[in-house]
């Protein structure tokens, strides 16, 4: 992900959650967290390449905790919200972290569904995480030895 890249993430942000991030997040995760791993995925759309998807690892000692990652709406449902995290969660194995971490909302069915693919499983509840609704989130983890 680069500067140039935040328009385009920050719409795919706005359609999928209801309190996104703010454009400075994203351009303090680029610039000025070391720990951060910002990603965009593309796809060429009617010969124009597309951004589809985004993510934002953070990597702190062995462990890549997933801070946000989306796929925008007119591109899910068809694997490349997989295919995405698939490579990030490479990456990161690469990069020599051992375990993949998250939170995400209970009701979010569908994307604890793509998690549960890689071996995530749930290790806890922060209650009334989301301050959009009180909604809990699901601490979530898997092994990047073993299910990636």
């Amino acid at each position: 992900m680069t500067s140039s890249d935040i328009p385009m993430v920050l719409e795919i942000d706005l359609l999928s959650f209801p309190n996104p991030w703010p454009k400075n997040a994203y351009e303090y995760e680029i610039h000025q967290n070391p720990n951060s791993r910002p990603w965009i995925g593309s796809i060429l759309d009617g010969g124009n390449e597309m951004i589809c998807s985004f993510a934002v690892f953070w990597n702190i000692i062995d462990e890549t905790h997933i801070g946000t990652i989306a796929v925008h709406p007119d591109y899910r449902n068809n694997g490349i919200g997989t295919k995405f995290l698939r490579e990030l969660l490479s990456i990161s194995k690469k990069e020599g972290m051992v375990r993949a971490l998250l939170e995400v909302r209970e009701s979010n069915l569908q994307a604890i569904k793509m998690y549960k693919k890689f071996g995530f499983e749930v290790d806890g509840i922060r209650k009334k995480y989301y301050r959009d609704n009180g909604e809990n989130a699901l601490l979530l983890s898997t092994s990047l030895i073993t299910n990636t």
